[in-house]
């Protein structure tokens, strides 16, 4: 209990540190042209792409009922909570009655071999919730 007690105000006064410093403050002025870069280039990447969005849509409705995309609750730096969003790759069942292994579909399959089942990412890019220059993004199983 105590070597916790210890190891944690080293690491609160090691952040206090690093919150003090003048990186820190570098760090506060680059913030507003990283946003800017992030919704320039997350507004283009979805411009350039969404005919192939429209067509996974399409595809993905086709193959099977349910949601096109899946929302999976994320952490950020500060603690906020935000859901990131992707295209569902294994087919709807609320209920959990079938086994993983045999809800996958052929879709969803081929979009996590391209990996294009994270393009619906770039939403979250363009609404703040991340960022394309530096990955913040945690599972809240992270911190367990």
């Amino acid at each position: 209990m105590i070597t916790a007690l210890v190891r944690m105000r080293r690491y609160c006064s090691a952040m206090h540190n690093i919150f003090r410093s003048e990186h820190w403050q570098e760090h506060a002025v680059s913030a507003p042209l990283r946003r800017l870069a992030d919704v320039v280039i997350g507004s283009t990447i979805l411009a350039l792409l969404s005919p192939l969005l429209i067509i996974v849509l399409v595809l993905m409705k086709l193959e099977s009922s349910g949601p096109v995309l899946e929302k999976f609750p994320c952490i950020v730096r500060g603690g906020g909570r935000f859901q990131i969003l992707k295209f569902r790759t294994l087919m709807h069942d609320p209920e959990h009655t079938i086994p993983i292994w045999a809800r996958k579909t052929q879709l969803g399959q081929l979009l996590r071999y391209t990996r294009i089942e994270d393009l619906p990412q770039v939403i979250n890019v363009i609404r703040g919730e991340m960022s394309l220059i530096d990955r913040d993004g945690r599972s809240p199983s992270f911190l367990s």
